[in-house]
């Protein structure tokens, strides 16, 4: 428009000599010019064209927050430093986990629940969201950058191997890990991310300190666990100093009947029924382990940044693991839904408040609670139940009585969020 209205001007110019009509062409050309840049200045800084289908209100993001991990400049997404992630709710998320069972290579058969038959997908389609703050999604790229030249290990039971393997699952999608170790049974593993020098392990450690287990792989002991409560388990001591972070968490390995043994020398048991020996309970044993294990790694000349994980309840119905008991729900429950058992409170209790003591008397160590109780209790769906066998009804009655796995999860499934909470903690280190 202002091109046409310059050559306008030009050729009234061009035909008339009268000077008035000069200079009046020239301020209206120079007025529409003026007006025209201000007119797209304005509106291209004010206005935005969005897509009719995301042309929503949206509340306005959290505050940005930078930080540098190992040299690579990063932006992250970060909440209030009083948020409390671990109160909240599943909320619904349609755009699934960030891996399948199919692209990822590293799941054990007995989580693997889509491949084992399982009908149902509804399960992988929901994330904790907390109450009162944002928590963004993991990002592996980022996790793999601040973990460059770094080693982490996961200490525990089967809960930890569970985690462990969801990590790897959603870090395998940007860089295939190579295994470097396995013991005799491949319960402790160790993989090894060449491009950023990061070593990942799981050491199986169910009571994290040292026992005798006389028990095969479908859970049928021959005999008593020998426990040691006062003696860290040297499974995990011996590699401890050559760890960054770990992670550790036991539990349901406690209610386990077990002889207790303090100075190599018997102090009690549990559910043992051994003639003179003293009935303790199970929260006894678990106590004195978890105060040994964490004056172990508090106390140390080796500083490791630990993060201590909350007992994970399972979701059996009608019976445990041997004796019928199956979870078929398919949807979480909602906050009120449901309580912990009192074992799973006991437990609970226990941790917060050995964390609480140790928390107060370390060495320079840095201890997080990793407090994932309340929310797996809310997920009764997520489990293998019976698809922890490859399709398990298969020339069966569906009615068959088959052994349910109602405390592991599923991969995918909802211990996929459990890496959210984890990057958010280490984010804030």
């Amino acid at each position: 428009m202002s091109v046409l209205v310059l050559a306008i001007g030009r050729g009234l110019m061009m035909g008339n000599n009268n000077n008035n009509i000069h200079m009046f062409v020239v301020k209206i050309v120079a007025c529409f010019l003026v007006m025209g840049f201000a007119y797209r200045l304005y509106f291209s800084t004010f206005f935005q064209i969005i897509p009719p289908q995301i042309a929503v209100i949206q509340q306005p993001p959290p505050p940005a927050a930078n930080f540098t991990l190992s040299g690579h400049p990063h932006t992250a997404t970060i909440s209030s430093p009083s948020c409390d992630i671990f109160t909240g709710e599943w909320v619904r998320d349609p755009t699934g986990p960030p891996y399948t069972n199919s692209s990822c290579h590293t799941i054990e058969h007995h989580q693997n629940c889509m491949k084992n038959g399982r009908p149902d997908s509804g399960y992988i389609y929901w994330r904790w969201r907390p109450r009162d703050c944002s928590l963004p999604r993991f990002d592996p790229k980022t996790f793999l950058h601040y973990m460059r030249n770094k080693s982490m290990a996961f200490i525990g039971d089967s809960i930890s191997r569970n985690h462990v393997q969801s990590l790897l699952c959603i870090l395998s999608q940007v860089e295939r890990p190579v295994e470097v170790y396995h013991d005799k049974e491949y319960r402790s593993k160790r993989w090894f991310f060449d491009s950023y020098k990061f070593s990942l392990s799981v050491i199986w450690s169910p009571f994290l300190t040292e026992a005798k287990i006389f028990e095969d792989n479908d859970g049928h002991a021959s005999g008593a666990v020998r426990l040691h409560l006062d003696e860290p388990d040297p499974e995990w001591v011996n590699e401890f100093d050559t760890f960054d972070y770990v992670e550790i968490a036991a539990g349901k390995w406690f209610l386990k009947t077990a002889v207790y043994y303090e100075n190599n020398t018997i102090v009690g048991c549990h559910n043992c029924k051994i003639e003179d020996v003293t009935e303790l309970r199970f929260d006894y044993a678990y106590r004195r382990a978890l105060q040994t294990t964490l004056n172990f790694i508090t106390k140390s000349e080796h500083k490791v940044y630990t993060l201590f994980q909350t007992t994970t309840p399972d979701h059996f119905e009608n019976g445990e693991w041997n004796t019928g008991g199956y979870c078929n729900r398919t949807v979480p429950f909602e906050e009120g839904e449901t309580e912990l058992r009192d074992i799973d409170t006991i437990m609970r209790d226990v941790e917060l408040e050995e964390f609480k003591k140790a928390v107060g008397d370390t060495n320079g160590s840095t201890l997080k609670l990793f407090d994932t109780t309340r929310l797996a209790l809310l997920r009764p769906d997520g489990h293998p139940g019976p698809y922890r066998a490859f399709h398990p009804f298969e020339g069966k009655d569906s009615t068959a009585n088959v052994q349910n796995d109602c405390l592991h999860w599923c991969l995918p499934g909802p211990i996929d969020s459990w890496n959210d909470l984890l990057i958010h903690i280490l984010l804030r280190a």
